[in-house]
């Protein structure tokens, strides 16, 4: 059992906290069930994507920041942290990916489409598969591909009167 941290998503091995499951509890729209990616046991009760709100909110009062869909940052791909970085999670600058040409993937030279990073993983991660939904975990999407489990985060604050 990992260590509870009351706020502290510091160095937690998800967005909020520690245990995939505290007290049993799903935290995020993840993949649902031992086999993936075939049969579900809507134990969440979402197969797609969910709600905002629809999960407990992080120590920081922060809602989905896991789970449901792949998010978008502005990085471009490299396939290693910057050199200065220090530690994966903690890079002295941001955006911190690299550029534009290094983004491409050498696997698939006949495409010249840039790579960005998109962190989070969705509803189609699953423990047995990919643990994607870690604060730790990245990956690389081309600029130009859509899918139905990848978006971006929105924002809404409250004016103040």
């Amino acid at each position: 059992m990992g260590v509870r941290r009351p706020r502290g998503l510091e160095a937690a091995d998800f967005t909020w906290g520690d245990e995939a499951r505290p007290d049993g509890r799903i935290m995020a729209n993840t993949w649902d069930g031992p086999d993936f990616p075939w049969r579900s046991t809507r134990e969440s009760g979402w197969t797609r994507t969910s709600p905002v709100r629809s999960f407990p909110a992080n120590g920081y009062g922060l809602f989905d920041m896991a789970g449901n869909v792949w998010e978008w940052t502005d990085d471009w791909w490299t396939s290693q942290h910057p050199d200065d970085a220090g530690h994966a999670c903690c890079a002295p600058t941001d955006p911190r990916g690299g550029d534009l040409e290094s983004s491409l993937d050498p696997a698939q030279p006949q495409f010249r489409v840039g790579r960005k990073v998109i962190k989070g993983g969705s509803h189609l991660c699953a423990d047995s598969y990919c643990l994607r939904y870690r604060p730790a975990a990245r990956r690389p999407q081309m600029v130009d591909t859509g899918m139905s489990h990848v978006g971006f985060r929105c924002v809404h604050r409250k004016m103040r009167e």
